[in-house]
């Protein structure tokens, strides 16, 4: 994942305060426990010489009750006057941490970004649809401003919608078979306005997953109408009906287990194509050493880095991806294959780029 928007703090000369919390507010014990959790954070990073003016700042934001519902976090990045970045997280930080020192810390973000999954949600019916965007920064795709504006809602405009009788006996027939055919077209023109402002949102945002719910019939109608590109991502998701909340409990379940599993499907691909790469020779090296020379010789592509597995020195490293615009990208604890827990899909090699072959390293268990 390319992170452009830390640019303000990793451009930003020391000291840097960094601020990694689980805002959770799930009921009046969890925010009091917050207040809590918050109270011995600014009690640290006063003792190390962050303002009161800037703390103030802080803690206005970190102890705002939130609109996003269910478990969540926030990282807030600033220098000793004012806030740099303010980010919601889609779920709490592995460990909460308060910082102040020369450097960011940025380990607890970025052990978060398998969770940074950008969605376009779409609930048809015969008439349209509406449309939900749910971006990293904004994880509840129920809640708060989706930035689509105007193009979150689509009405087709073609009103022919229920089939009816018009009448009984075979002079009518045609008649009967005239009206259904206007309603089967008022469904298919309905079907490709709403195509087209699917396919105009996915050209203007970045979008992880595509999301498809509602009526089963303007389904079908719809996979119909759209470009072959998008209707292979789209993910069918039963249970969403046009106007009806989305915090209903079954449909937000449904939600829930196909996000989870894109998200387990994107970490199982990005394992196996860097032990592909490994394998292959030359595509990829892994262990902390390795990585560190790619990083100061421009060749890195992606980071990739293990949560829970990360080497002494991972923040360096992760500066380092950043600041010469690689990608980064965690993978969950369990994985396997990554030397030291940490490696990197190269943009080039010569004849000194190390040998990334996994079978010739050796010290590691995780090298294996």
């Amino acid at each position: 994942m390319k992170l452009p928007w830390l640019s303000p703090v990793l451009e930003q000369s020391g000291p840097v305060v960094s601020v990694h919390l689980d805002t959770t507010r799930t009921d009046p014990q969890a925010a009091g426990e917050l207040e809590a959790r918050w109270a011995r954070m600014r009690s640290d990073l006063a003792a190390d010489g962050a303002s009161a003016a800037l703390l103030d700042q802080i803690e206005e934001s970190v102890l705002s009750p939130s609109p996003l519902g269910g478990r969540h976090g926030r990282s807030v990045f600033a220098s000793d006057s004012e806030i740099l970045v303010d980010r919601v997280l889609p779920a709490p930080p592995r460990r909460e941490s308060a910082h102040r020192g020369e450097f960011p810390q940025l380990l607890p973000l970025l052990q978060l970004i398998p969770f940074a999954v950008s969605q376009l949600l779409i609930v048809v019916d015969r008439a349209g649809a509406d449309l939900h965007l749910r971006a990293p920064e904004n994880p509840s795709i129920a809640h708060g401003p989706n930035g689509l504006g105007s193009d979150a809602r689509v009405e087709g405009g073609h009103d022919v919608l229920h089939k009816a009788s018009v009448g009984g006996g075979p002079q009518h027939g045609w008649r009967a078979d005239n009206f259904e055919a206007r309603v089967e077209d008022s469904w298919e023109r309905n079907a490709d306005a709403v195509a087209n402002a699917v396919e105009k949102v996915l050209r203007e945002k970045q979008v992880d997953m595509v999301m498809l719910s509602g009526d089963v019939r303007a389904m079908g109608l719809l996979k119909e109408a759209l470009g072959r590109e998008t209707r292979e991502r789209l993910i069918e998701v039963a249970g969403g009906a046009r106007g009806a909340s989305l915090d209903r409990g079954p449909f937000r379940e449904e939600l829930g287990r196909a996000t989870d599993e894109f998200i387990t499907s994107r970490q199982h691909e990005l394992a196996a194509r860097f032990r592909e790469s490994q394998a292959r020779d030359g595509a990829s090296v892994g262990g902390a050493a390795e990585v560190s020379q790619a990083l100061s010789r421009g060749q890195v592509e992606e980071l990739v880095f293990v949560s829970g597995h990360e080497p002494g020195g991972i923040e360096e490293l992760l500066r380092g991806a950043l600041a010469t615009d690689a990608s980064v990208s965690a993978l969950q604890e369990e994985t396997d294959g990554i030397p030291e827990g940490v490696g990197a899909l190269l943009r080039w090699k010569d004849g000194t780029t190390p040998s990334n072959s996994i079978g010739s390293m050796s010290g590691d268990a995780r090298r294996e």
